[in-house]
């Protein structure tokens, strides 16, 4: 049945998919699915839509992050997502760049194959914990002191949620040590046009022809957007009724959760 008003969702051959806030609420304890989002992975992989997951997650090797969201009833694999330190990895190779890693301990390991000897550069991620003054102090001491310097910030959110309440997220540390030294950093990841650029590659399908969704209005939202790609907002996450005012970016839709989302989108095809 076609429905009125639901235009956005016409012609549609892949999903973009953010993972925290949409598929579930992460947390000190795992973390917690969002109600009928495992069912709506299931519905969009059983209808022949592609699918890749894109998130900014920098907390867990992909490896352990898909083991985690399999664990909570998700079924995706390692290829079906895209994610920072990967991407960062293949950029400091072409780049001939050592960083000095300013991550959570559970993703040192995507930096394994990385010469870190001698830095040239600082890879900043939502280290959570590790984000202490003398942490943040070594990285700024290394960035002051390099001729040209170079940030590299797997992202650049301002805050995500945890089942017991928002967290600051790496992009506040990212603005303390740009401010400090005077310099601009490299996002990779969301909202990088080229971090959707490679999502949409891996998932094989045009932007038009590609819908993303997320709970982040300027990350997920506005990032997809300005690769031509459509974007909705989900009512779960982070997300609170002030981003619908938001000056800048104005969603494709608005829906209460991905379940829903799924549903119309799936009438469409």
């Amino acid at each position: 049945v076609a429905m009125a008003g639901y235009g956005w969702a016409r012609a549609v051959r892949g999903l973009l998919l953010d993972v925290s806030g949409v598929l579930y609420d992460s947390g000190a304890d795992g973390g917690v699915p969002i109600a009928g989002s495992a069912e709506a992975v299931r519905r969009i992989k059983a209808s022949g839509l592609k699918l890749q997951l894109c998130t900014n997650e920098t907390q867990a090797t992909r490896e352990n992050f898909v083991r985690k969201l399999r664990a909570l009833g998700f079924d995706v694999s390692v290829a079906e997502v895209t994610a920072p330190a990967p991407a960062a990895c293949r950029l400091l190779k072409e780049r001939g760049l050592r960083p000095h890693l300013l991550v959570h301990d559970d993703l040192v390991p995507e930096f394994a194959e990385v010469d870190k000897t001698n830095p040239n550069c600082v890879v900043l991620g939502d280290a959570a914990e590790n984000f202490t003054y003398a942490k943040l102090n070594e990285a700024f001491r290394l960035l002051i002191g390099m001729e040209k310097p170079v940030l590299i910030s797997l992202g650049k959110g301002r805050y995500y949620k945890e089942t017991d309440g928002l967290k600051l997220d790496v992009g506040a540390y990212m603005k303390a040590l740009e401010y400090a030294c005077d310099v601009q950093a490299e996002v990779v990841g969301k909202p990088a046009k080229r971090f959707f650029e490679s999502a949409l590659a891996e998932l094989g399908v045009p932007p038009e022809q590609a819908i993303m969704i997320g709970d982040d209005i300027e990350n997920d939202v506005g990032g997809a957007q300005q690769c031509g790609m459509r974007a909705l907002q989900v009512r779960t996450g982070k997300y609170r009724p002030s981003d619908e005012n938001h000056p800048e970016v104005k969603p494709d839709a608005y829906v209460n959760n991905l379940a829903e989302a799924v549903d119309i989108i799936l009438q469409q095809l």
